[in-house]
């Protein structure tokens, strides 16, 4: 793992980030569950244990299902950025080579962030005029595909 294409992966995972929280854990956890990336520590072979893939997989599963719901909460209300930035944060260590670990997860936490309000804006925008259930869809596939695709990307560096 170079830390050029970990700093670019964990930039990128930030962003995926910034429109599902969960998505980037789970990304990465699966990830390690599968032998794509490299289970190197106690975090990352914690994450790569089946059930915990799992279970970050139910609840980015849930949080996309959850979008669609008229009730959803904007994604920069406090807690969303707060989830956001941890979930990113982890994900974004996991991407990077051990000895920079601290600046994945800077990264990616503070890309998370700042990349919900241009996603969040964007949203509302196609949302009055193609409605909730279809742009959610059209950024679950845009995040699903991205996330997969950075730790595609990383697996094939390994």
């Amino acid at each position: 793992m170079t830390m050029e294409a970990g700093v670019i992966a964990a930039f990128k995972m930030g962003l995926v980030g910034g429109q599902r929280a969960m998505t980037p854990l789970a990304a990465v956890a699966i990830g390690i569950a599968r032998g794509e990336l490299p289970a190197r520590d106690g975090l990352s072979k914690l994450l790569g244990q089946p059930l915990v893939a799992a279970g970050t997989l139910a609840l980015a599963i849930g949080e996309m299902a959850g979008d669609k719901q008229k009730t959803a909460p904007d994604r920069i209300v406090p807690i969303g950025l707060a989830a956001r930035f941890l979930t990113s944060a982890i994900a974004g260590a996991m991407l990077v080579p051990k000895r920079e670990r601290w600046w994945g997860a800077a990264l990616a936490g503070t890309t998370a962030v700042v990349a919900a309000y241009p996603g969040w804006r964007l949203r509302m925008a196609a949302l009055h005029r193609h409605g909730q259930t279809p742009t959610g869809f059209a950024e679950d596939i845009a995040v699903l595909t991205s996330a997969a695709g950075i730790v595609r990307g990383r697996a094939a560096e390994a």
